[in-house]
This record gives structure tokens, C-alpha cells and sequence, in this order.
């Protein structure tokens, strides 16, 4: 069921210029999994990364390194 969700959260976020900018402003995969529960979609960040590398329609879904200090 959640992988489901994350997939039609991605298809969502494809057309929603302001949903696709909240999701790449977001630091963390538990973030974007906020701004999907906010919307109804229940999914976990651990489950966005696991997903990391795959594609569902125009979005592709990427792991951010971020070096250094974690803020």
C-alpha cells in the first residue's frame, strides 16, 4: 500500500509546480514524507529513499548527499 501512495504522490508532485518546489526545498526524505501525509499519502521517508534511483513517470527519485555537517 505504500509504495502505492509514494508512486501516485510522485504523479501528483509531476503536475504541482507548488508541491514540486515544497519537495525539493525539503531536507530530508521524512520531510517529503510529510508534505505526502499532509496530502493523504502515507508512506515512510525510509521507503522514498529505498526508492531512490527509480522513476515514475517524468519524476525520478534521488538520494541528496549532503557533506559535512548535518543541519
Amino acid at each position: 500500500m505504500a509504495l502505492d501512495h509514494l508512486k501516485a504522490f510522485l504523479v501528483l508532485m509531476q503536475n504541482d509546480p507548488d508541491l514540486k518546489d515544497a519537495v525539493l526545498a525539503s531536507s530530508t526524505a521524512d520531510d517529503v514524507a510529510r508534505i505526502a501525509a499532509d496530502r493523504g499519502y502515507e508512506f515512510a521517508g525510509d521507503e522514498l529513499l529505498r526508492f531512490s534511483g527509480q522513476k515514475v513517470g517524468r519524476v525520478t527519485v534521488s538520494k541528496r548527499e549532503t557533506p559535512g555537517e548535518y543541519n
